[in-house]
Formats: structure tokens, sequence, C-alpha cells
């Protein structure tokens, strides 16, 4: 094909280093701004786009066949897709499963999500591995018109996530009640019905299948906003205290997470777990510290390796922060490392059943190997009212 045959681009990526990616877009129309990451799941597209951990990201998909099945709602994280915008190497093909109900394109047009396709997805995850996660400004005009100083200083301009609290942002309004449990043939998302343990869990941006693995080990699950309160929390009288998966740096939604939970620590001997960003603010409220990593973690193929029994697990990751394991207090144990560069994956308090994982058990790629995170927290609850 010659060069005066090709389609004129119809999206542009544009990083603050001045380098621009055109392709074709699709989804929504208009201009956004975020960091960009990439994600090396082979499966999970519309999982990702919905995991409320992913605000303020432009997520960069190093598979090619993003949008092949297409989408359902039994496959939302959370309402509404919370990840900026959409990378992809190849267009998205029509829909081959029995599940679609909406293609990705206007499944992302609805809901106001932008997408590029067509770009060498390869290159530019070259460039975050090698650069860090970048901002970058992502544009879709089906005419073609782009104004990329404008689009190259809107990057520029972008704050960044340091010093971002989004937990905020993607929080519950209201507290609410959970009792789906996991999916299973061939019924679906069933009822819990003989919940054992009642459980409280902040969302600081919680996933629906994190809820539903609390759901299946016998919890009676009471969903309670990031900036819930002790007083708040212990209202509920519960048997254990869950602190959920979220977005944005860690130290600045510690601000208000962290005085609640050292005094659900210092109050009481309740069973704590958490998950993702309440893995890091647990930490933060035992006294370690956390950092902004390179370009982070986010895929379903990263070899986790408990300590203490010496298992290697494959586990999903999203994360752009993490807990510095150097600097966990005494009592505090590192149960879990990243094979991949070292960095801390899981803490526990000794001599009490409070811990937590970077990793996300509850997205099972192993595809069960983390699983027993949840009945510990359920055990723990049992042991405790033994």
């Amino acid at each position: 094909m010659s060069a005066s045959a090709r389609p004129r681009p119809t999206a542009c990526l544009a990083l603050a280093d001045g380098s621009i990616f055109y392709g074709m877009g699709f989804g929504a129309t208009g201009q956004t701004v975020a960091e960009l990451c990439f994600n090396t799941a082979m499966t999970g597209y519309q999982e990702i786009m919905t995991d409320p951990s992913y605000a303020g990201q432009i997520v960069t998909f190093t598979f090619p066949h993003i949008g092949n099945v297409g989408t359902n709602p039994e496959d939302d994280e959370t309402g509404d897709p919370v990840a900026a915008g959409m990378v992809v190497k190849w267009m998205p093909t029509t829909p081959s499963s029995w599940r679609n109900v909406q293609p990705i394109s206007d499944w992302l047009a609805a809901r106001g999500r932008i997408a590029i396709g067509g770009v060498d997805t390869r290159r530019l995850t070259r460039a975050i591995r090698q650069q860090g996660a970048p901002h970058a400004a992502l544009a879709h005009d089906p005419d073609g018109n782009f104004d990329i100083e404008a689009l190259v200083a809107a990057a520029r301009d972008f704050a960044g996530l340091e010093g971002m609290d989004l937990a905020k942002d993607v929080t519950c309004a209201q507290t609410y009640q959970w009792n789906e449990m996991r999916w299973a043939w061939p019924d679906g998302y069933a009822p819990q019905t003989e919940a054992k343990h009642k459980v409280v869990a902040v969302d600081y941006g919680a996933k629906r299948n994190i809820l539903r693995c609390l759901a299946s080990a016998g919890c009676d699950v009471t969903v309670l906003p990031a900036t819930a309160t002790y007083d708040d929390i212990m209202a509920h009288q519960p048997d254990g205290v869950f602190l959920s998966n979220g977005p944005g740096d860690p130290a600045a939604t510690g601000a208000y997470a962290v005085p609640m939970i050292r005094e659900v620590l210092d109050k009481t001997d309740l069973p704590v777990f958490g998950i993702c960003l309440g893995h890091q603010m647990l930490a933060l409220a035992l006294g370690a510290k956390t950092v902004k990593m390179s370009h982070g973690h986010h895929g379903a193929n990263h070899p986790v390796k408990d300590n203490d029994t010496g298992k290697v697990e494959i586990t999903s990751m999203n994360h752009g922060f993490a807990v510095d394991g150097q600097s966990l207090p005494d009592g505090v144990h590192e149960t879990h490392i990243s094979l991949f560069d070292g960095s801390n994956c899981g803490i526990r308090v000794d001599g009490r059943p409070v811990w937590s994982v970077q990793h996300h058990p509850e997205a099972s790629p192993g595809p069960q190997d983390s699983y027993y995170l949840f009945e510990r927290f359920s055990q723990a609850m049992a042991d405790r009212a033994a």
C-alpha cells in the first residue's frame, strides 16, 4: 500500500518527552491525560479497564488480541471503566465469544473512554520499562486533526500520581451490604446464605471479585467508604476488618486511613487482612514506608514467593507503588516477595492475625494459587470466636 493510500490516523498518543504515536481511534472521542503503564495479561481486558486501581492511568496492553471476546456485564469489576484510556497493537475484531453482549469499541464509547489501535506496543513498552511510566496525552478525533504541541504540553503539565489521593474518587458513596459469591457453573453468581463471620471491608477502590471471594469464604460483608473512622467500623461489631485495593499514592490516602487502622490495631484483637493499596495502608500504619516504582507491576504472570513456606505462586498484580521491605519495623516480617525484582509483596504482624499482600489473590491466574489467603482470614475469625 502506498503512503498516500494509507488511512489518516484518527488517534494520537503524545508522551511528555515529545514522543508521538499515531494510530486509529475507537471508543469515545476527545482527549485524556494520565500516567501511561503497560499490562502483560493475555486475558481480562474488561476487568482491567474496570479495576479502580487503574484510576489516573492509560493502559497499554502488550497482548495484541484485545477486544476479541467483546464485553459483558458479569466481567465488570466496578460500575464503569476507571482506567483513563486504552492502547493496543491491533484494532479489535468482531467478538467471537458466546458471552459477548457489546463490542469493546461500543462499550468504551458508551462509557467515555478513549482507545487507540495500530500502535507499536513493543516499542512503547520498552520505553516505559527503560524510562519509567511517562505522563501521556491520548486524543481521538475522527477527522484526524491534532495539535501536537498542545498534547505534549498537556502531558508535561500532568501532575503525576505521587501525592494524589485517588481512593476518594473511586470509593463508594455510602455503606452497603455484599453477599454475592464467586461465579460457579451453572448458576453464575449465587448469594451467600450461610455466612459465619461479619466483615467490614473498607473500600479504597474495591474490586467486585474480592468481595465475592470474601463472601465465598463465609463472610457477611459490609462495605464502608474509604474515609470510615474507627467508630464507623466498630458500630457494625465486625469479626474482622478487610482493607481493599485502590489507586493513587498510598501516603496521600494514608493521611486519613492510617489513623483509623492504628486504632483498630491498638484497641482490638480483630483479624485484619489487606490487598494491594490495603496492604500499603497496613504497612504505613505499622510504621513502614512506601515508594514510587519505576514502571510498576501490571500483569497476570508475576511469580511471588511465600517466604514462610517456600512456595511460589503465579499472581496477578497492579500497582505503581510498593512497600519498602527494608523499612518494616520489628515485630513485622516480610511474608512474600516478587521473584521479578525482589520487591515486597506481603507482611504479617508476629503473633497476631494481621497480614496483607501486594498481589491480587482474587484474580486467580494460577488459577487458585493464592485463594488460601481468604480461607486464612476466615479461619482467623473462627479461631478468635472459639
